[in-house]
């Protein structure tokens, strides 16, 4: 048996059978039958979600699972090889999707238990019409290549053996001669492939082959005009390449049905052929994608199982506006699809989750093996990354590389991963970014993940960001993350809680250590951190309206400075509505914490958390009460601040003192509101319990429907931005 992958089960079980088995028609890891699901023709598969949610990692999975039991090929559409043609070949005879079917029928004819290798005579000869478009220039030995890599499809004995390198150098000279000489150089070249397919088999399948061209528009019944029409066509571009390539994508299908025709074929090949295709949002997928699709919706009937790994939720509202959509547990036993008229009702696209915390519990014991791992770091992680699998397993061979040395997820992220043997090893946080978000946007994102809405963003962008970074730089990097499958959440520029941290650490890391390390503390604190504190600075200046008050102090703390926060939290408390207090607590205390402060909140480049020792009262006795305050109170709320501020800090795992003294602070606020009392009393016993086990701090305190606007501060302020656009709102609570 192969690996397993945490979370996927639906897609890989056995018995009972989950989804790849159901439609391909075979057990995983073995060449055994299994009753397949829409015998008349399967979905073509659409595996959508965000980057590192282990799309790639489940293409892998199906191949290493029924590679050499069926026919099977995996392209990424990612790749280098589909984003332009090679140096010495002609655009107007290339393009991703040629390219694409070339490599995939090389896979699939590779030969399976129980059966010879595929040939695909119809293709072969489709792909030398399309690549005799480029030959004018009539070198000799280019063609050549060209040539015998194509013919090589057409070859039914072994791709090692003598015969098929001789047969195809024979082929390729004909057509070298014939595109050489003096009449038409496409003519000449395709004339003289259906001559030596005529020539070199014999077979009626592969005569029926050389024919199937008759059919193509306008062709008249003539193979050979159908193959010159459709290198004119393709040499065109546009929508009439798109025709031609359709026609080649059909001839594909045509030979790999082909294949499994008539009583031999059936009883040596049990599985259906399978194609893979990662990043398929990217050429070739999308064409690819329509040609089967309209060509199923037409009636064109195959039994080729295709399974597509898409980013994002797959942007499908305009490209695939019927497609049946699923969540993954929802296809674990059957995938209850039926297509329609349309053309994309033939999709099922299916929504990876992210992994449970049961999953990630898991997947931290198997990396770290025997090492003594923190018992709540598993908790920690899942919180962190939210069930990201990508994230999951880079912290977790963090910290199989630094444990016991590292005490906090901050110190796993910051710290050097080798992620292979073959690799650098660089910061967790940085091969994180890497692969979660789009390079060419890392710079601004970087920056607007400090952003809450349109207007902040705008802010952040004129201060840090290049004159040429304007609004409208702002909205397209939006709609990117939307794209992207990044989700959508009030109050935060970046939704995905995740990569915003991420983003937020690479942003106070950008001016970090050398110029603090140069001077003394006091003068380092003005020198590090600049863009950190930038960032900040602007948005407590952008947010100077009163209602907009828990964005200010937020910052305000993000920069260590507690004193704001504490009053406002402690001047309101008597009066405000508790709920929407706890709210604004929570909201505020999410600030991101990176670094330690000294006892001024400023900058400090030392190793520490000072929180744990306000939270826990040992800085009461020389921490100065405001003239006129409550003085119990006031400690109480300072207390309470620092520590939801630790709890809710993504990147500390949970202290249980603080979890107590928290508890406790709770119960004693409850008492001095007993009108309202029951909601601080739950929230003593909600937030602790959720701390503890790695969970987001949420308890009674949250609106009863999600979708409830929220004001801590008793206004709306959904449409109070400087353009009128996307206001800042929190409904969770969190910033």
């Amino acid at each position: 048996m192969g690996r397993r992958l945490h979370g996927r089960g639906a897609l890989f079980d056995a018995d009972p059978a989950g989804l790849a088995p159901r439609l391909i028609g075979l057990r995983p890891h073995h060449h055994r039958a299994t009753p397949v699901e829409h015998p008349d023709g399967p979905p073509f598969v659409v595996l959508t979600g965000a980057r590192g949610l282990g799309k790639s990692a489940v293409l892998a999975e199906l191949r290493d699972a029924y590679q050499g039991h069926t026919p099977l090929a995996l392209a990424d559409c990612a790749e280098e090889q589909f984003a332009r043609p090679p140096v010495d070949r002609p655009a107007e005879s290339w393009s991703p999707l040629t390219q694409a079917l070339l490599v995939i029928a090389e896979q699939l004819a590779e030969p399976v238990t129980g059966a010879r290798r595929i040939t695909f005579p119809r293709l072969m000869t489709g792909l030398v019409a399309v690549a005799a478009g480029g030959w004018s220039d009539a070198d000799s030995e280019r063609i050549r290549r060209e040539v015998e890599r194509i013919l090589l499809l057409n070859e039914s004995g072994s791709r090692f053996g003598g015969f098929a390198g001789r047969w195809a150098g024979k082929v390729a000279a004909k057509v070298v001669a014939a595109a050489t000489g003096t009449g038409p150089l496409v003519s000449g070249a395709i004339e003289a492939t259906l001559e030596s397919i005529a020539e070199g088999f014999a077979g009626r399948r592969h005569q029926k082959a050389s024919e199937w061209y008759r059919t193509y528009p306008n062709a008249g019944g003539h193979a050979q005009r159908g193959l010159i029409l459709l290198s004119r066509h393709f040499r065109e571009d546009g929508p009439a390449r798109e025709h031609a390539e359709r026609y080649l994508v059909r001839a594909l299908l045509a030979d790999l049905t082909e294949a499994y025709t008539g009583v031999l074929p059936r009883m040596q090949r049990i599985g259906r052929p399978l194609v893979l295709l990662d990043n398929a949002q990217s050429a070739p997928g999308p064409g690819l994608m329509a040609a089967v699709l309209r060509d199923r919706a037409e009636g064109l009937a195959d039994q080729v199982v295709f399974v597509a790994a898409r980013r994002g939720e797959g942007g499908d509202s305009e490209k695939l506006p019927s497609a049946a959509r699923r969540e993954l547990a929802e296809v674990a036993r059957r995938t209850d699809w039926t297509p329609d008229a349309a053309p994309s009702s033939r999709a099922l696209l299916v929504a990876l989750p992210p992994l449970s915390a049961d999953d990630t519990l898991h997947i931290v014991g198997s990396v770290c093996g025997d090492l003594p791992v923190p018992p709540h770091l598993p908790h920690a992680v899942h919180r962190l990354t939210g069930g990201n699998p990508l994230g999951i397993v880079l912290l977790a061979e963090s910290a199989a590389q630094h444990l016991p040395g590292a005490s906090s997820l901050g110190e796993l992220l910051t710290a050097p991963v080798r992620p292979a043997e073959d690799l650098p090893a660089a910061p967790a946080y940085e091969a994180l970014l890497d692969r979660l978000v789009p390079a060419e946007y890392l710079a601004e994102l970087t920056v607007l993940a400090a952003a809450h809405d349109h207007g902040s963003a705008c802010a952040l962008a004129a201060a840090l960001l290049p004159d040429t970074f304007g609004p409208a730089s702002v909205r397209e990097v939006r709609t990117l993350l939307a794209a992207e499958g990044l989700p959508a959440v009030p109050g935060r520029f970046v939704g995905d809680r995740f990569v915003r941290t991420l983003l937020l650490l690479r942003l106070h890391m950008l001016h970090d250590a050398p110029a603090a390390r140069a001077e003394p503390a006091d003068r380092g604190a003005q020198a590090a951190h600049a863009a950190w504190r930038t960032a900040h600075e602007t948005l407590i200046a952008h947010y100077t309206r009163p209602e907009h008050a828990r964005y200010r102090l937020h910052h305000e703390l993000a920069l260590g400075s507690t004193q704001s926060t504490v009053a406002h939290l402690r001047d309101t408390f008597p009066t405000a509505d508790t709920r929407a207090w706890l709210r604004t607590l929570r909201f505020v205390a999410s600030a991101p914490y990176f670094h330690a402060h000294d006892a001024e909140g400023r900058d400090f480049t030392g190793r520490g958390d000072g929180r744990t020792a306000v939270a826990l009262g040992r800085t009461d006795a020389e921490h100065a009460v405001p003239e006129g305050a409550d003085a119990v109170l006031h400690l109480r709320i300072r207390r309470l601040l620092h520590a939801v501020w630790q709890l809710a800090d993504p990147l500390v795992l949970p202290d249980p003192q603080v979890c107590d003294r928290l508890r406790f602070e709770l119960e004693q606020l409850s008492n001095l509101r007993p009108a309202a009392g029951a909601l601080l009393w739950r929230a003593s016993r909600d937030w602790p319990a959720a701390a503890l086990a790695g969970r987001p701090l949420t308890g009674p305190e949250d609106p009863d429907e999600p979708d409830e606007p929220y004001d801590p501060d008793g206004t709306d302020d959904s449409d109070d931005t400087d353009d009128g656009e996307d206001g800042p709102d929190d409904r969770s609570g969190e910033a």
